[in-house]
């Protein structure tokens, strides 16, 4: 099993910015491929910014220049810096993981809440 703990989450006004980490314990086999996800209330749960299976980038197009996402391999700890944040960033934030040789094991934090009041 793999855990995932979040945290940085908060409330800052709207132009703010927060730095989203996620920490991986437990038992890491293989890959460890992270990303951050969001749902906002009454929304479907949606990709913020993920690594791939080939070590680069996805942004949604509505963080793109804003949000930054990056890993300590050492620290299997996965960042999000989010920069000019606005009302719409407001949602609950999960960080994801795939581990095993084929990254087929698929684990999810319990998420932190960013508020951004406008």
């Amino acid at each position: 099993q793999v855990q995932l703990v979040e945290s940085g989450g908060g409330l800052v006004q709207t132009g703010g910015s927060l730095r989203l980490s996620c920490a991986a314990s437990g038992r890491i086999i293989g890959r460890n491929i992270m990303g951050w996800y969001r749902q906002a209330p009454g929304k479907q749960r949606e990709l913020v910014a993920a690594f791939t299976s080939s070590g680069t980038t996805n942004y949604a197009d509505s963080v793109k220049g804003r949000f930054t996402i990056s890993r300590d391999g050492a620290k299997n700890t996965a960042y999000l810096q989010m920069n000019s944040l606005n009302p719409e960033d407001t949602a609950v934030y999960y960080c994801k993981t795939r581990t095993g040789w084929g990254a087929e094991y698929e684990y999810w934090g319990q998420g932190t809440q960013v508020t951004v009041s406008s």
